[in-house]
């Protein structure tokens, strides 16, 4: 197949080049007859053989290689590049031909050759630019042609990460009221929580699992739609989420903190859960009174941890020996730090003595000086613990 094809190029390219001898040698004239047709013999020589030649080398680089890389590129190139290249290539040519007959008006050779070369270029440069801007396009051709509800795609709709699926909370989320619309799974994130559910790893496989049980439980109380789209010039779910939600111009809901920043860089909605539970978390300031549970020791000595219902951790200067028993517990301070926050108190009947005697003080009558001392200095001790209390809790 290669050796009929150079055999043929060198015939067309040798015949080519016999034409050009003899117009360059018609151009060329001057001298007598004979003369003149010496050298004319010599200009079609010289050139159908140097045609010839070069057409036997490089008519493969010319036909069959391009034709091969074009077939190849068909068929690993997504429909919509295809669809956008074709439409690019169309405009440029149509371009083209709008600007052939005033390029044609040249004189010389100009007007001959320019307008093929004008076509190759916009023809090219059309279809770059269509490939490159398809979602633009088709984005524009559907607004035109189509209604209010395919103007905006899937607007309002609210595409599922698999990390906010295996989480769970999305199920009260939605339940809840606070986000509307529709919730879409497409389908790709489908099947890599098919993948985590016959994951070899435990972990991986329960987690799997447990985001497929929670897509029925959706499926059943609340309703989702499965999105039948991919994108296979496209790796990794995360891109194919984005991707897909600038094309339908949805949200993205997910705990995933990576998504979430870089989806936000490419101007698409995220919706995410963590952020949700961070704005609802009840807020806690120095004096507050609060109820929990004493379930651990602190860092320091006499210092007993509990926690809030958000988990927000507090440390109770002298809660060691209510460690285990619901207290009374007073806000002394509040830490924000990069996990979150953390919250100080001390025990309600140390703060209501201390009290006591700060107002008995004030107001001149007699105070028990054991008393007194003995409070001060539970309060005093209370103090200096809660002061050198950060450097040493955080890190637990």
């Amino acid at each position: 197949m290669h050796l009929l094809l150079r055999l043929i190029g060198m015939v067309v390219a040798g015949a080519a080049g016999w034409q050009l001898g003899w117009v360059l040698a018609a151009l060329s004239g001057g001298g007598t007859q004979h003369a003149a047709e010496n050298e004319a013999l010599r200009y079609v020589l010289v050139l159908a053989l140097a045609a010839a030649g070069l057409g036997l080398l490089l008519t493969p680089y010319a036909t069959v290689v391009p034709l091969r890389r074009l077939w190849r590129f068909s068929r690993t190139a997504a429909a919509a590049d295809l669809a956008g290249g074709a439409a690019g290539m169309l405009v440029g040519l149509l371009l083209a031909a709008l600007a052939a007959f005033p390029i044609s008006q040249l004189p010389g050779p100009l007007g001959s050759w320019l307008p093929a070369v004008v076509a190759v270029l916009l023809a090219w440069l059309g279809t770059a630019l269509g490939m490159s801007r398809k979602d633009e396009l088709f984005r524009a051709v559907r607004t035109s042609w189509t209604g209010a509800r395919q103007e905006g795609g899937l607007r309002g709709a609210a595409l599922l990460d698999t990390s906010a699926i295996v989480d769970g909370r999305i199920v009260d989320v939605r339940r809840s009221g606070f986000i509307g619309g529709d919730l879409t799974v497409p389908r790709f994130v489908l099947e890599e929580l098919q993948q985590l559910a016959d994951s070899s790893d435990a972990l991986r496989r329960r987690r799997g699992r447990r985001g497929l049980d929670l897509l029925e439980r959706l499926r059943d109380e609340i309703g989702i739609d499965v999105l039948d789209a991919d994108f296979p010039d496209v790796r990794g779910v995360d891109s194919k989420l984005i991707r897909l939600a600038r094309r339908e111009r949805a949200a993205i809901v997910t705990t995933d903190y990576a998504l979430n920043r870089v989806a936000s860089l490419q101007g698409v909605p995220v919706l995410n859960v963590n952020d949700l539970a961070h704005a609802l978390r009840p807020v806690v300031v120095p004096g507050d009174e609060l109820t929990l549970d004493i379930t651990q020791d602190g860092r320091e000595r006499a210092q007993g941890v509990g926690f809030l219902d958000d988990g927000t951790m507090v440390v109770v200067e002298g809660g060691r020996r209510v460690l285990g028993q619901r207290a009374d517990v007073e806000v002394t301070r509040v830490l924000p730090t990069s996990g979150g926050r953390m919250v100080f108190a001390r025990l309600r009947d140390v703060a209501d003595a201390t009290d006591e005697v700060a107002a008995e003080s004030k107001q001149g009558m007699p105070v028990d000086k054991g008393a007194a001392a003995a409070t001060g200095a539970v309060a005093e001790r209370g103090r200096l613990r809660v002061l050198r209390q950060p450097s040493g809790t955080e890190g637990d």
